[in-house]
């Protein structure tokens, strides 16, 4: 049994890895988890869909994040920030990757639309990046940074819901801990991802590169169009009204959905999307996340055969068994583990109260301070969702870059960056649970 989450998560990978579609080879990793557990095809099927509802809330979040991302875009809004990058960033490769990136951390904390953003700003950039000969790979780890580092190193936004899922699955187990004391744990593995990004940037990705049509597989989605001018009116400052009313209302309600729809209303309600626009926007929104929303739910079946048949569990108990009383090697395992399983779930929100409840006990034993155990728990969360084939960290940067089929999502997206984040991760989070 123990064998049965390293075995699919192989089938998954070495499927995407040979260019298969990521949701037919997600489904075979759980089919062939569900049959080596013991299942027959239909229950392994019926445990699958059964699963799906378990990501529901953050599918329906994509999707009206999405309408409220293609509203935005609408008021030409996003077409001022595009025009502005070109202006002054033309020419300068390693300033546009820190600013891509630095938009991205804006997008998990400031103004929460997560991946939304990213279909509406990156495709009218893609000409630039040819005529620059910006290696994509690049612009995938710095979009995949944003999407990340920010949640896991400050507990607003996104990263609020992080930081409560640790201390609730720790708080469940037995283990007190705050958000602010998490947020502490976390500063050292989220260094880990600086340090990766610094690396893609400066050495890996610095060399020209020519993207290549037909690399995606795909014949281009989006065709990039020409910038425009567009100067700042009316309309665009009520926009930024509704982006801080979503903002302020997923803060205190801690939801996205309330928060995206807050959002939306309010730009209708201000008339800057037109009523009669209203089908169309959701239409686009749905198109342009959809996709995405799919694989989140797919996968949420994946993680509950996972679950369900005991194989997690399985997993961590044999683990458990060779660990011995070496804080060092335990944390080692644990993290490893903690990849392995996220790597196959493809979520670091949906896999910390798994995590959680196998690793607390542990960690307790082994006399890990609170400190230590969230670092754990935490880096194990976030370990593999950079670099899975399921992950909305590398799902949404190549929505963007492949809209022209240049951009392929496992070689292009997916590999640099498990590369470059979940190396240092591993190491940083190693070190922090040593030392905290």
């Amino acid at each position: 049994m123990e064998w049965v989450v390293v075995v699919s998560v192989l089938v998954m990978t070495i499927l995407s890895l040979l260019r298969v579609n990521v949701i037919i080879a997600i489904i075979a990793a759980a089919l062939t988890a569900g049959l080596m557990a013991g299942l027959s095809l239909v229950d392994s099927i019926d445990l699958l869909v059964a699963g799906m509802g378990g990501q529901a809330n953050t599918a329906l979040s994509y999707i009206l994040l999405g309408a409220f991302a293609v509203s935005i875009s609408y008021t030409g809004i996003t077409t001022i920030l595009v025009n502005y990058l070109i202006r002054v960033l033309t020419g300068k490769k390693t300033m546009m990757l820190l600013a891509i990136a630095g938009v991205a951390c804006l997008s998990q904390n400031l103004v929460p639309v997560h991946i939304a953003f990213i279909p509406i700003l990156i495709p009218p950039l893609l000409k630039l990046f040819d005529n620059m000969r910006m290696d994509r790979r690049a612009v995938a780890t710095a979009l995949t940074f944003g999407l990340k580092a920010p949640y896991v190193m400050i507990p607003a936004g996104f990263g609020l819901i992080f930081h409560e899922t640790i201390v609730s699955g720790m708080e469940e187990n037995g283990v007190a801990i705050t958000t602010g004391e998490t947020a502490l744990s976390m500063l050292i593995p989220g260094s880990g991802m600086i340090v990766g990004l610094f690396i893609a940037i400066f050495i890996t990705y610095r060399k020209d590169r020519d993207a290549i049509l037909g690399a995606g597989g795909t014949e281009a989605t989006i065709i990039p169009s020409e910038s425009t001018k567009v100067t700042f009116n009316k309309k665009h400052m009520l926009t930024i009204v509704a982006i801080v009313a979503a903002l302020v209302v997923q803060i205190i309600t801690g939801n996205l959905i309330a928060g995206a729809l807050t959002g939306l209303v309010f730009m209708f309600l201000f008339l800057v999307v037109p009523f009669k626009k209203g089908d169309s926007i959701v239409s686009e929104g749905v198109g342009m996340m959809g996709t995405i929303a799919f694989v989140m739910l797919v996968a949420s079946g994946f993680g509950n055969i996972l679950k369900e048949t005991g194989a997690v569990n399985a997993l961590v108990e044999v683990s458990s068994g060779i660990l011995g009383d070496n804080k060092a090697v335990i944390a080692f395992i644990l993290l490893l583990v903690g990849l392995i399983v996220t790597l196959g779930i493809g979520s670091s929100f949906g896999t910390i109260p798994i995590i959680a409840a196998l690793f607390v006990p542990i960690c307790i034993a082994a006399g890990f301070s609170p400190l230590a155990t969230a670092a754990l728990i935490g880096t194990s969360g976030a370990l593999g969702d950079a670099g899975s084939p399921a992950s909305d960290s590398t799902l949404g940067p190549t929505s963007g870059l492949n809209a022209d089929g240049k951009h392929n999502h496992i070689w292009d997206t997916c590999v640099p960056t498990f590369i470059h984040y979940n190396i240092p991760l591993f190491i940083f989070g190693w070190v922090a649970a040593i030392i905290l």
